[in-house]
């Protein structure tokens, strides 16, 4: 009987791990998995390392994101961390009315330098 008793706190404290620890890691990562498979051309993103861009164009497990007006990188689909709504700070289609002409532009939207 003691021996049962002895083993109580163990076994309360992998409840309380798996409880607070590994399932909701398991629930973040299905969540994630799904986001990066339904993630469609002209969503725009974030990455794991900060940089926001657009989607142009999927192949499988790469895919080719603009992230400055003329600017492309190709990346592997796990770099993304989210997709990014809308919040009224503009978008990258502001950035290319606002300097159709790349962002080296002298006339660009500051003007002459």
């Amino acid at each position: 009987m003691e021996s049962w008793v002895n083993l109580v706190p163990l076994v309360l404290i992998v409840i309380v791990f798996w409880l607070f620890v590994i399932r909701p890691a398991r629930r973040r990562q299905v969540a994630t998995a799904a986001m990066r498979a339904r993630l469609q051309v002209g969503a725009e993103v974030l990455l794991t390392s900060g940089i926001f861009g657009r989607i142009e164009e999927i192949d499988g497990e790469s895919m080719r994101l603009a992230i400055a007006p003329g600017v492309t990188v190709r990346i592997h689909r796990q770099a993304v961390m989210s997709v990014v709504e809308n919040d009224g700070q503009g978008t990258l289609d502001d950035v290319e009315e606002q300097n159709p002409h790349g962002p080296h532009d002298p006339q660009g939207p500051q003007g002459d330098r």
